[in-house]
Parts: structure tokens; C-alpha cells; sequence
């Protein structure tokens, strides 16, 4: 049958719009996602009109809530219109009415809330964690947030002070020491408090390391994975781990703040000397090489610098942007975390990186967002530690300590200690920092010691 032009227009015309009526059917159209409902939760952060609650569950949802008055560490209950999504960062809903609600415990009667039972990696140890923490006061408990650059002088009385949660040491540290001066020196902390301590160092080989500047500990430098990679593979890769594992346990450090799983495979970005230098499907199974083969060694490794790092520029010096997409950061950057992460690492590092297409306001160890995503979307359930703030990309922000506690830290590198424990103790007193999110970071750091077995090693 011969069609004239006007009947051609009217059929595709009908097969346009029905195809647009099919689509809209099946997702509702946009009116048809919105909805309403409740949920229950502990308010985590309140800003701008901006609530972020946290469920039972551990996940983060924001929402819009103009006109509310939330205290954070508050337990409510929010009537929402909008949609709800655990898997985004973003959120498309607005609080239409709330209520207070007592804090909810877990029904097993350990008294511990029900949203700080995840089924994380530390679960066994979370009873001896919570018991633990009912008899530490708020100075101890904000004591344990802190991973502090060790001082230069009375090192062991500041530790018996303040009770912070570890030493991060630099190779200044370990200078013209010897074996048994390293391991009396790591002794002497653990004996300081009455918790043991993280002691924690940046041993990733090549352009840093800090036990391996000394030839006296170590012979030689631990090689760059770019280079153990290029001579061996993976294989160099584990039998790398196990030898430095072996080295930093007999020296008394527990903690090893590597490997770097950025990717990067340009000779001019800041970062590309210290990774694998390969691409992402390779710095993935670099992660999971890792990760599996420090299990039992006595250390813990922490992947960083979460999201990636990219082609930024040093955040030691000064701020830093990532312009990149949200899409390319996930496909090229997040893999080698989640391939660490599902070998079962302990620890993220959060760089400093202000990451525009998750949050233009902060940056990434600041950033409720980025730990959102790392949380929600990871699935990640050990603890979380920012780089140290005392950088150039944060030391001139205001309260750093409080907003990384608030973006959701558990553990903060921090040199200046006094000023972190004060504005903590600030904050907590002016209703800003809840005692109810110390509590819970702390609850996770010494499951993560129980986990280690420093901490029930040295119970009385």
C-alpha cells in the first residue's frame, strides 16, 4: 500500500509518542518516583538546611529540611517526600516533619545501637569494644580519634597524658637507631596507656619510606611496586609484603599507611612515582595482592589516597582540585579500593583532594560525601583515616579536626594535638560534634584493636 507524506508523519508521529508513554510506564515518569515515607535514624550532620542521617543499617541518606531543628546526635524519626537511594550520594528528597526518638539498641541486650552493627569486618570483637568503651571518659574517647605525628621530645609522658589512638612515624624517627633502640622505643608506648597504641608508618617503597632510610634496620631500601612489578609481578609484589611485614612486626609497628592504589600512568603526575604505574585492572589486583598477603603478618595495610588521587598536583603544599567526572573517577579510580576492600583491608586513607563532582565544597577528607560513597557504595566497614591535616590543603581550615569527625573519620592525622583535642571538646560542648559520633568512631578503632590483638594482649 503506497503511504502519502502526511500519513508517514501521523504513524511515526504515533510510534514516537508511544514509545515515550512505553518508557514512562515502566519508570513511572518522574512524578511517579517521588514518594513518601519514614525513616529512622541518627542526625550525623546538619548544615545549610542540608540533614544527613545515618539508619541502623550504616547507610547515609541527605535530604532538604529547610525550616527543622536538628541537633546532631540526635535520634529521629523524619517524614520525607522524595526518593530515597543507598547507593547515591545525592539525595532528591525534602523533610516534611520529624521526631525525636530514644536511641535504639540491639535486641541481643549488649546494649550496643543497632546502627553500629554493620556485619563489618570487626564484628566478633564489637561486645569488647562497647564494654571498652563505657569506661573511658570524653578526653580518653577523643584521645583515641587521634593518630599523632610522633613529637620530638617527651614522648612517652605525652602519650600517658592524652591517650591518643597511635604514633605515625617519619624516618627522622628512626635515624641512626638500631634494631633493639626501635623495638625499647616502640615497647616503652605500649606500656605508656592503659589501651595500646596504633603505631603507624609510610613504608611503601621507593621515593617513601621511613624504617628502610636506615640501613642499619634494613640493609637495603624497599623497592618501588613499579619496580618490584617490572622485576617479578605480583609474585615480587607478595614476597615484598611478607619480608617488609616481617621487618615493621619485629620492630613493633602495627600499621603500615600503604600501599598507594592510585592510578597513574603518566610520568608527570605528582602521584605516578609512588604507584604501580599501571592501569586500573592491574592496580586492582596490586591492591588485592596486598591486602591478602599482610593477613596474619601482624601489620595492617591501608589503601590510599581515596578516591584517587588522579593528575593533582602535592597536597602537602597547598589546595588542589579534580576537575574529573564523576563516571571516570568510578570506572578508573575506585576499582583498586573496591578489589581491597573485598580482600578484606582494614583501613582507607582519605586524601586531601577537593573532588568537584562529588563535593565542590571540601575536600575529599572533609567531605560527608566521599565518605558516604566509600561507606554506602563500598561497602566499606573498617576505619576510615584522613591524610594529615596538617597539610597545606587543610591547615588553614577552621575546626579540621571537628569537620573530619562530622565528614565521618574515624581515625585523624594530626601533628598539632592540643589544638584537635580542643576544638573537639568545643565542639561537643557548643552542641556541634555530638558525644553520641565520637562514641561510635571509637567504638570502631578499638574493635579494630581487638581485631589486632594489641588491645587484649595487653588487658589487665
Amino acid at each position: 500500500m503506497k503511504m502519502n507524506k502526511k500519513t508517514l508523519i501521523t504513524i511515526s508521529f504515533a510510534f514516537v509518542l508511544g514509545i515515550i508513554i512505553s518508557i514512562m510506564s515502566l519508570t513511572g515518569g518522574n512524578d511517579a518516583k517521588k514518594e513518601t515515607g519514614k525513616l529512622t535514624g541518627t542526625v550525623m550532620g546538619f548544615v545549610d538546611d542540608v540533614v544527613t542521617i545515618e539508619d541502623e543499617n550504616s547507610v547515609t541518606y541527605t535530604c532538604n529540611a529547610t525550616e527543622m531543628n536538628f541537633n546532631v546526635g540526635d535520634n529521629v524519626t523524619i517524614e520525607y517526600s522524595g526518593i530515597l537511594n543507598e547507593n547515591s550520594v545525592i539525595k532528591d528528597c525534602e523533610v516534611l516533619d520529624y521526631e525525636i526518638v530514644s536511641n535504639v539498641v540491639n535486641p541481643t541486650d549488649t546494649g550496643i545501637p543497632t546502627g553500629w552493627q554493620d556485619n563489618g569486618i570487626f564484628k566478633d570483637f564489637y561486645v569488647q569494644a562497647y564494654n571498652k568503651l563505657q569506661t573511658l571518659t570524653l578526653d580518653e574517647k577523643i584521645g583515641q580519634l587521634l593518630l599523632v605525628r610522633y613529637p620530638d621530645s617527651n614522648q612517652v609522658n605525652t602519650l600517658s597524658k592524652y591517650g591518643f589512638g597511635g604514633y605515625v612515624f617519619f624516618a627522622k624517627d628512626f635515624e641512626n637507631k638500631t634494631t633493639d633502640e626501635v623495638k625499647n622505643m616502640t615497647s616503652s608506648l605500649q606500656k605508656a596507656y592503659k589501651i595500646p597504641i596504633l603505631t603507624a608508618v609510610d613504608e611503601e617503597g621507593g621515593k617513601v619510606v621511613r624504617i628502610s632510610s636506615n640501613s642499619k634496620l634494613v640493609p637495603n631500601k624497599f623497592r618501588s611496586p613499579s619496580d618490584l612489578y617490572k622485576d617479578g609481578g605480583f609474585v615480587k609484589i607478595k614476597e615484598d609484603t611478607v619480608e617488609k611485614s616481617r621487618i615493621l612486626n619485629n620492630l613493633g609497628i602495627n600499621v603500615n599507611l600503604a600501599p598507594v592504589v592510585d592510578v597513574s600512568t603518566n610520568p608527570a603526575d605528582y602521584m605516578y612515582d609512588r604507584t604501580l604505574q599501571e592501569n586500573t585492572n592491574l592496580t586492582s589486583t596490586y591492591a588485592k595482592t596486598v591486602i591478602e598477603a599482610s593477613k596474619g603478618t601482624g601489620v595492617s595495610y591501608t589503601l590510599k589516597h581515596f578516591p584517587g588521587y588522579g593528575n593533582n598536583p602535592d597536597t602537602h603544599t597547598g589546595s588542589t582540585t579534580d576537575n574529573r567526572s564523576y563516571d571516570d573517577i568510578m570506572k578508573n579510580d575506585i576499582p583498586p579500593f573496591e578489589a581491597g576492600i573485598e580482600s578484606g583491608a582494614e583501613a582507607v586513607l582519605v586524601s586531601h583532594n577537593t573532588v568537584t563532582n562529588i563535593d565542590s565544597s571540601n575536600p575529599a577528607s572533609l567531605s560527608p560525601a566521599v565518605h558516604t560513597l566509600l561507606r554506602n557504595n563500598l561497602k566499606f566497614t573498617g576505619v576510615i583515616i584522613t591524610d594529615d591535616i596538617a597539610m597545606g590543603a587543610t591547615n588553614g581550615i577552621d575546626n579540621a579536626t571537628v569537620k573530619a569527625i562530622l565528614a565521618g573519620n574515624d581515625l585523624v592525622i594530626t601533628t598539632d594535638y592540643e589544638k584537635s583535642i580542643n576544638s573537639v571538646k568545643t565542639a561537643v560542648n557548643n552542641g556541634t560534634l555530638s558525644e553520641n559520633q565520637i562514641d561510635k568512631a571509637v567504638f570502631r578503632v578499638l574493635a579494630w584493636k581487638y581485631y589486632k590483638m594489641i588491645l587484649a594482649e595487653n588487658e589487665k
